[in-house]
């Protein structure tokens, strides 16, 4: 970098874990989720959501299955302490949810704290102090033991004003900057914590490891982790939970990494909503969860709706490349990877079990509730399989393999010479400006069809067209109606054919349905051209096919 200063920054200590286990570990279950959209995700808010809109995202979070929701920070401020008084007063709290409020270390504080939360049956009151060295040096100017003791004055706070709470109330505790703090010391804060409050298996504490800045790869917090899990007192009766920021781009991957590394809870946001880079996407983690064959214990079945209320309440715009929800993570431009995934689709309805192998998608767009519409989009980067699937899922028109290339080409000169994406009727209009409306040398105007007439089953066909300003009559005898009518051209058309392949689809619903046609012609100086007709008769599309392709070749 032009202006680095060697030296200005150190590389992040590793962690002495020489018989770490989680790298041979495996995800088999969600966590337990902890939304903390309305807390920490509002804080970092440019402009933060009012009653209402706090009161839309709770009921969003219900909707999708969240049991544990972090509410606020009811004695930060009066919006927040009304909030939650809001949610008890309209009894809008399900018997199988725990609210969690957050608090620091003070009497006042966790006075009022209790008192936003008199009416709520289960809730956590979340309290932190931060124990980082940078925080211990700059900010409080404090040693170890002095953290240690304000720790513990709110946790025997927590427990006075717990004695009167009519409802139970459960203890977290945020060692907070966690990944800036000495692991011994993190340790001996929140063993001082659960010995004070009381830890038991009717009495579990919640102790929370947050990445409250990220500052070091993945790796290195599922270490911390697990070298946590095993210097915990009672570990049995502690839900280890994570709380991941983005700081460095990997809070996923940390989240990830630390639920090997034996971490029972997950702390974050929908979409990414935080601090700084944000918290950890829980919509992310879950579904990464879904694709591995685990139920994530949240519906994300409706993504558009959770993209709106989000959208609305935070007044945020998400990334069009956001994994599984932006605008584009379900579309492919490039030809390459639209050939595969049109071959992918098709490949899949095919097949006996229910396995997702679409290339290029790792998740089904409908589990999340996308449309398969988005998927592929033609621009100047796009190849046939694209071009085709378009016709196909769009319009039904089922192109042929050898004649993909062909409207493939076509497709992209107009693609280069436009410089933009086209639309998926552009596409049509210009397969049927091709195929069906290219102006003609030669007119089909009739066809009559006789029974065959002999043991091979030849027929006899009368065409009526049109050719240099007159109408031509001419008789035919063929292995098919295709056949006869070719060499009853051959008759009077100066240019001589051959039919080189051949096939046929219905188009359409039922009532309305029609025949599609496709045939490719080979011309003396061995040039592929490729012609398309519809019609209610099949018989009469093909025949239609075979008039377009040799206007377009001769």
């Amino acid at each position: 970098m032009r202006n680095m200063s060697m030296g200005k920054y150190r590389p992040y200590p590793q962690i002495d874990l020489p018989h770490r286990a989680w790298p041979n570990n495996t995800i088999t279950k969600a966590p337990i989720w902890c939304s903390v959209d309305l807390r920490d995700g509002n804080q970092a808010l440019v402009t933060p959501m009012n009653l209402e809109q706090k009161l839309e995202l709770f009921n969003l979070l219900l909707q999708l299955g969240f049991k544990v929701i972090e509410v606020g920070f009811p004695s930060a401020s009066k919006v927040e302490f009304d909030f939650l008084r809001t949610l008890v007063e309209r009894d809008l709290i399900p018997d199988d949810v725990t609210v969690q409020v957050l608090v620091q270390a003070r009497e006042h504080l966790i006075a009022r704290s209790f008192e936003a939360l008199e009416g709520v049956k289960n809730a956590i009151v979340h309290l932190y102090n931060s124990t980082s060295i940078a925080q211990r040096k700059i900010v409080f100017k404090k040693e170890k033991q002095e953290i240690i003791n304000l720790a513990l004055e709110g946790v025997e706070l927590v427990r006075k004003y717990e004695k009167n709470h009519k409802g139970d109330i459960s203890l977290e505790y945020s060692p907070e900057s966690f990944t800036g703090t000495e692991l011994e010391f993190a340790a001996e804060i929140c063993n001082a914590v659960t010995a004070c409050w009381g830890i038991s298996a009717q009495r579990k504490v919640v102790i929370n490891l947050p990445a409250t800045v990220e500052m070091a790869t993945p790796n290195v917090y599922a270490d911390q982790i697990e070298w946590m899990c095993a210097h915990l007192d009672n570990r049995e009766h502690v839900l280890v939970s994570t709380h991941t920021h983005n700081d460095r781009g990997t809070s996923v991957a940390a989240t990830e990494l630390a639920l090997l590394a034996g971490a029972d809870r997950v702390e974050g946001t929908l979409l990414s909503n935080g601090e700084r880079t944000g918290n950890v996407d829980i919509i992310t983690l879950a579904l990464n969860l879904y694709t591995q064959g685990i139920d994530p214990q949240l519906d994300f079945s409706d993504i558009n709706h959770v993209l709106d209320v989000v959208e609305r309440c935070t007044a945020i715009d998400t990334h069009a490349r956001h994994p599984y929800v932006g605008e584009l993570v379900y579309t492919a431009f490039s030809g390459s990877h639209q050939d595969a995934i049109n071959k992918g689709f098709a490949y899949q309805k095919t097949k006996e079990d229910n396995f997702w192998e679409v290339p290029y998608l790792p998740i089904d767009p409908n589990d999340v509730g996308r449309s398969y519409e988005s998927i592929i989009r033609i621009n100047s980067q796009s190849g046939k399989g694209g071009i085709a699937y378009i016709l196909e899922d769009k319009y039904g028109y089922l192109i042929p393999k050898k004649m993909q290339p062909e409207i493939g080409r076509i497709v992209q000169a107009v693609t280069d010479k436009e410089g933009r994406e086209l639309e998926a009727d552009e596409i049509l209009k210009i397969f049927e400006e091709t195929y069906f409306e290219q102006e003609e040398h030669i007119s089909f105007l009739d066809l009559a069809i006789n029974s065959a007439t002999s043991k091979d089953n030849t027929v006899n066909t009368t065409l009526t067209y049109s050719f240099d300003g007159k109408e031509i009559r001419a008789e035919g005898q063929g292995n098919g109606p295709i056949d006869a009518c070719r060499k009853s051209l051959l008759k009077d058309y100066p240019h001589t054919f051959t039919i080189n392949s051949y096939s046929e689809h219905s188009c359409g619903e039922r009532s309305s349905a029609k025949a599609v046609a496709y045939i490719a012609i080979e011309t003396d100086e061995h040039e592929i051209f490729y012609g398309v007709g519809r019609d209610t008769d099949i018989s009469i599309a093909s025949i239609k096919a075979l008039f377009s392709a040799l206007n377009r070749a001769f």
